[in-house]
């Protein structure tokens, strides 16, 4: 029942919108997810709502009458809404949240007992992947990302610094020599993460400004922790994150290369959807993340 009310208030903000594309920027959703939901009312109904062109769409007979209910079903799912939310000023239900597993595994997970402790009506759904997921079609209340946030719809605030590392193992860099600059690479096995750059390229900014550098990866992964773990048994250098390498390279276990040439540093950033009212838990999770996160924390270099 509540997918066709969705379905019913994406119908009604097209139309008020004039529009499949006004009506998924309004929405904070893409246009074929519109679209979707408005062929799956139709399918509801077993006729036609909307005569389309390629220039405007226009309402069917049944459409108007269709119009005409779902602006109230909205308009009472709303007013039940709002007054629900007035009463429910803590966080509370479940909290959807998506995060790279590196980072969930290792920083997020640990930390998450302490936070809903202090939330006794909350509980979390903690989701890691390190693709890039659909906050808003894959259903995420909030996402914890690393690296440099693209041009979106969505809403991000910026937690910490995260440093990158170019690391190798002491006994690889014994065998294959010390690289003094970024063009030293060439000589050596490089790993690469795939989903950035493609796998094969690294930034750097040096003495003289920003170098870039490209290889054909001697081994690939979607994951980090895999990669460093590769880097440690001698596979090759490596760039990740502090929070991923920190720990070997003050144990020994890596060695930091060209360190007067870093890997520029990216952001943690807490992302969200646009367009609606910031809920009490994903606020109280977006606290808790720059409380334990922020530039205090482990994203700073080691």
């Amino acid at each position: 029942m509540f997918d066709h009310l969705s379905a019913m208030a994406v119908f009604a903000r097209v139309v008020d919108s004039g529009g499949f594309s006004r009506a998924a920027e309004s929405l904070g959703i893409s246009k074929s997810a519109v679209s979707k939901q408005v062929s799956r009312l139709e399918d509801r109904f077993g006729t036609r709502l909307l005569n389309r062109t390629t220039r405007r769409i226009s309402l069917t007979e049944a459409g108007e009458r269709v119009l005409e209910h779902s602006h109230r079903a909205v308009a009472e799912f709303e007013a039940a809404e709002a007054e629900v939310g007035a009463h429910r000023d803590t966080p509370s239900g479940v909290l959807r949240v998506s995060a790279g597993v590196s980072f969930g595994q290792s920083e997020l997970a640990p930390k998450l007992a302490g936070f809903l402790a202090g939330c006794p009506d909350l509980s979390i759904d903690l989701v890691l992947n390190d693709r890039r997921v659909d906050l808003v079609e894959e259903g995420y209340d909030v996402a914890l990302r690393i690296g440099v946030l693209e041009d979106s719809s969505m809403m991000a605030r910026r937690i910490a610094p995260v440093r990158g590392l170019t690391v190798a193992a002491p006994g690889y860099l014994d065998r294959r020599g010390r690289p003094s600059a970024p063009a030293d690479l060439a000589s050596h096995d490089c790993l690469g993460y795939s989903y950035l750059n493609g796998g094969g390229l690294w930034h750097f900014d040096g003495p003289s400004g920003q170098i870039r550098h490209r290889f054909s990866p001697r081994l690939m992964s979607n994951n980090g922790t895999a990669l460093a773990a590769a880097a440690e048994r001698g596979m090759g250098v490596v760039q990740m994150p502090n929070f991923i390498v920190g720990d070997a390279v003050r144990e020994g276990r890596l060695e930091e290369i060209l360190a007067e040439y870093r890997k520029p540093d990216v952001g943690l950033f807490a992302v969200y959807p646009a367009g609606r009212p910031l809920a009490a838990k994903v606020r109280a999770f977006i606290d808790f993340a720059v409380e334990v996160f922020g530039d205090a924390g482990r994203g700073d270099p080691p």
